[in-house]
């Protein structure tokens, strides 16, 4: 039996055994599916191992490996996907503000891609943790705009467009971006500040994130939430390095990388946990 490509693997995946049409509804399923089959996961800066962003690369972690990946990695991925299949495409960058003042400039630390569809533009994401849109957004207009799961808008102030996510009872700004055409030495140098600066929030650290219908599972470290539409969220401190490594593999469905200090690593994320609570 022939080998299957690295596309017909990925779509296969993803659910489909021939390449579907590049149409709004593929699109659609397509960003659906990936978030809730192809786990955002952060295990190599909490290891502090490389993390290559050639597409090669990263086919073999998330295709072959079993793995996930970030923004740099997800969105590529997805990216080159939706080009092979016929889609005008191409990648953006923007500026994450999550967690903080709407207008902060921070660094070009996120990937995103800008797709458009019979003359109308639409930003897809796959790559954005625990808040990444299930659904693709129409970029060209302000108004509330329906996903899979929570309410986005998006607004434009000065060249530059704001994410924005309906959380609870408020607007949550996750993310700044503009239409800037990106050269490969753009992700490589925003996906070294991710993956090595001491100031990353990801060097060391573990972020999980994982849709499934009617909801969200996220792994910070060692504190695991599933946020649910419809009622309250389920949140519980992981207590032992096996309850987070059988998490990461069955919740998460990530196939555990061979490195020979990843339970001390866990183990280290455990102790961290339970003196900060």
């Amino acid at each position: 039996m022939p080998r299957l490509t690295h596309r017909q693997l990925y779509l296969q995946r993803l659910g489909y055994d021939s390449p579907p049409p590049p149409t709004l509804q593929t699109l659609q399923e397509l960003q659906l599916r990936h978030v809730c089959t192809f786990a955002f996961e952060s295990l190599s800066t909490l290891l502090r191992t490389p993390v290559p962003i050639d597409l090669p690369s990263i086919e073999q972690k998330v295709l072959l490996d079993g793995r996930g990946g970030y923004c740099f990695e997800l969105n590529h991925l997805f990216l080159a996907l939706l080009q092979d299949l016929g889609f005008d495409a191409r990648g953006l960058t923007g500026w994450v503000v999550m967690g903080g003042p709407p207008d902060a400039r921070t660094g070009r630390t996120h990937r995103l891609s800008l797709v458009t569809l019979e003359g109308v533009r639409y930003v897809t994401d796959v790559g954005f943790g625990g808040m990444v849109p299930s659904s693709p957004l129409q970029l060209d207009t302000d108004a509330t705009q329906a996903t899979a799961h929570e309410p986005y808008r998006l607004t434009l102030n000065d060249g530059a467009y704001t994410l924005w996510a309906h959380v609870g009872e408020e607007w949550r700004g996750l993310y700044v971006f503009d239409l800037q055409t990106q050269a490969d030495i753009d992700y490589e140098i925003g996906n070294w500040y991710v993956s090595t600066h001491p100031a990353s929030v990801f060097v060391g650290q573990l972020k999980v994130a994982l849709l499934a219908v009617g909801k969200r599972h996220t792994l910070n470290n060692a504190n695991y939430a599933v946020h649910y539409l419809d009622r309250p969220s389920e949140k519980r401190a992981i207590e032992s390095a096996d309850e987070l490594l059988t998490l990461l593999q069955g919740t998460f469905g990530i196939r555990l990388p061979a490195h020979p200090q990843l339970r001390e690593i866990v183990d280290g994320l455990i102790m961290a946990n339970s003196k900060e609570g």
